[in-house]
């Protein structure tokens, strides 16, 4: 009988790589196969033990570690479905996604154990709490250290759930993306092939892994091919200049480039070893990928991709390499450019971004409403991007009808914040869009309209309030006050020419602006 649990999968092809190292950490700490085996077999039999069984959900809200991934490969491997939550996230934010997810086994920081217990009181669900801190110690790995070293990996079927990744939706509430053992492993077999990926290669894993991005799109050609990864807890340009000449693949967002360029040790000698530069999870301008090949003559392949379906296409390793462009489609994966009737649309012409493969969600957790709108009728899923596809078959994403802005590589829904806006005091109406930042790509703004009665309250008050109760990457970086919003015949409020407006548009290219206070941003932005 074949097992088609993920970590089965990756099992199979590392077997004979069980002496080599799998993780180096910024220290010099290396962990090799044959130790990941045999953590992920006490993790799993520690998570089997609380009682989670195969579809229970154990939930993670910890920092980036090689315990944390141990983690995640030890729920998969004992069945259960892994639930990833961005550590910045705050209180309001956790208690939906807990009376959601009904998680049996809850991993959090230290200092958030009071706050997780304070939340789980009155639930339905039993639910344990344990800790993992920053270094992967707390309260789970004392209890794994009495666990053995051995673990029958669960048994799964294709279309079992292995992670649920919560993305916020349009309403402001958070959808959990049900993603199977096949979406992965298939997403693993296209991305191994496309990037050629080899034993021999070193990849800088600077990004998180609270999304799929980190989480497996950066790490499933290294455990494919019993290749290594140098696991950096956040992105900081210093350590990745370090670790750049033993490393062949860097991974990131286009942020990670933005700021490399800013260093003048990054050039050519430095990226002597690099065989792959990577980009996904936001918009990759042209004068960054320009920049990037003229310093180091790598071209950066741009890969297209969503919570929902993994990676769906990139630059060919050969190129060619075309601003802007999302190159084809991967190996196993349709993507169609269609009309409001779901019919192909000519070349050149755009349309929305549909897309058909095993890479695909089944659906979104306890939401079959939404499930239903998210494919046509012939199963493709709509990803309400839009774009365009050249008469040689290149991707180019234009668009996004869901005015969903991407800043740093973190998606951020209009939505969920002009709903907060509109609580504070005096506040009438807001309208949040994303506008061009030279470093995180797009930066959130709001528009708010106050009360004709009311105290007018400063940008900083608003500002202020919003990060009690939500991620700082979320939290405007301006607020402008208007008299009114712009809407058309139907009353909705016109947002592209919210972000055509000059003064909107420029608000974080003027130089001055960036000289003076991007730094003080950089400096405070979790990428």
């Amino acid at each position: 009988m074949v097992n088609h649990n993920l970590y089965s999968f990756y099992e199979c092809r590392f077997q004979a790589a069980l002496s080599r190292p799998v993780i180096e950490t910024d220290e010099g700490k290396h962990y090799t196969y044959r130790d990941l085996a045999e953590e992920t077999a006490r993790y799993s039999a520690l998570l089997t033990s609380l009682g989670a069984r195969n579809g229970d959900r154990v939930l993670a809200q910890v920092d980036k570690s090689p315990q944390s991934f141990f983690l995640y490969l030890a729920a998969i491997r004992a069945g259960v479905v892994y639930v990833p939550l961005n550590p910045a996230y705050r209180k309001a934010e956790l208690e939906y996604i807990l009376s959601d997810a009904e998680p049996k086994v809850i991993v959090c920081r230290p200092d958030s154990a009071a706050l997780w217990t304070e939340l789980v009181q009155g639930t339905r669900t039993r639910t344990h709490i344990e800790t993992m801190d920053e270094n992967g110690g707390g309260s789970l790995a004392e209890r794994v250290r009495s666990r053995p070293p051995g673990f029958t990996t669960v048994a799964t079927e294709p279309g079992d759930t292995a992670a649920i990744f919560y993305t916020s939706g349009t309403t402001g509430r958070p959808k959990g993306a049900m993603i199977t053992h096949r979406n992965l492993t298939s997403n693993a077999e296209s991305l191994c092939e496309h990037w050629r990926w080899c034993a021999t290669d070193v990849l800088i894993h600077a990004v998180p892994l609270f999304h799929v991005h980190g989480l497996h799109v950066a790490t499933c050609g290294t455990l494919t091919r019993g290749a290594k990864m140098i696991l950096l807890p956040k992105f900081e340009t210093d350590a990745v200049l370090r670790h750049l000449a033993k490393a062949t693949i860097l991974m990131g967002v286009p942020t990670f480039y933005t700021r490399l360029l800013e260093q003048p040790a990054f050039d050519r000698e430095s990226c002597a070893n690099i065989r792959l530069f990577i980009s996904g999870s936001a918009p990759l301008l042209e004068q960054t990928l320009m920049a990037v090949q003229e310093r180091t003559g790598h071209a950066i392949l741009n890969r297209y991709g969503l919570t929902e379906t993994g990676a769906n296409s990139c630059t060919p390793v050969d190129g060619p390499y075309i601003p802007g462009g999302a190159g084809l489609p991967l190996p196993g994966v349709t993507i169609r450019i269609a009309d409001a009737d779901c019919r192909e649309v000519p070349a050149g012409e755009v349309g929305e971004l549909q897309i058909k493969g095993e890479n695909v969600l089944p659906g979104y957790w306890r939401k079959s409403k939404e499930s239903a709108a998210s494919f046509t009728p012939d199963g493709y899923f709509r990803t309400g991007d839009l774009g365009r596809r050249d008469e040689n078959g290149f991707l180019s994403v234009v668009g996004r009808s869901k005015d969903l802005v991407i800043t740093g590589g973190l998606n951020v829904y209009p939505r969920e914040v002009e709903a907060a806006i509109d609580q504070l005091d005096g506040v009438l109406e807001s309208a949040v869009i994303g506008v061009p930042h030279p470093d995180f790509g797009e930066a959130v703004i709001a528009l708010v309209v106050m009360g004709k009665t009311a105290n007018r309250i400063s940008e900083q008050t608003i500002t202020a309030q919003l990060k009690q109760t939500m991620a700082n990457y979320k939290v405007p970086k301006r607020v402008f006050f208007v008299t009114e919003l712009p809407r058309n015949a139907m009353g909705k409020v016109q947002k592209s020419m919210l972000r055509e407006n000059p003064e909107y548009a420029s608000a974080f290219t003027n130089a001055i602006w960036f000289s003076t206070l991007a730094p003080l941003i950089s400096r405070s932005f979790p990428v």
